[in-house]
């Protein structure tokens, strides 16, 4: 039996063009893939009009993930903050702050450009488990 197992959560469909998990858990932490805000204009899910809705559905979004892999924000040891546009970082850093009333994990901010229309995206690294006083899902 492996000690140490690795779970992997929101794994892709057979040929799908996202070949990665949502989030892997191994060794007590939670590896969150880079996740913008969900938009689906089909189905009326928009990213959002400013880059600080999209900060806020973004990492609405990362939540929802950590939480299914069992674990929380306030448990994010580490955040990767991408940006397509360095004229939004202003922007972004005013919502982001108020994610984290906590405490503010150590963060990487760096450009992207992968084929989307997404202002901003994170990824994160963070301690499985929830914190005290959270309940476990």
């Amino acid at each position: 039996m492996d000690a140490f197992p690795i779970s992997f959560f929101g794994e892709p469909e057979p040929g799908s063009t996202r070949p990665f998990s949502a989030a892997t858990r191994a060794g007590g932490l939670i590896f969150v893939s880079g996740h913008s805000a969900p938009h689906d204009p089909e189905r009326g899910v928009h990213r959002g009009e400013t880059p600080a809705d999209e900060v806020r559905n973004a990492l609405a979004k990362v939540s929802a993930i950590l939480d299914e892999a069992g674990s929380s924000l306030d448990r994010v040891v580490q955040m990767t903050m991408l940006i397509t546009d360095p004229a939004d970082y202003a922007a972004c850093n005013a919502e982001y702050v108020r994610h984290f009333p906590g405490g503010l994990p150590a963060r990487h901010t760096a450009r992207f450009g992968v084929p989307t229309q997404a202002r901003v995206a994170f990824s994160c690294i963070a301690l499985a488990g929830h914190a005290a006083g959270n309940p476990q899902p």
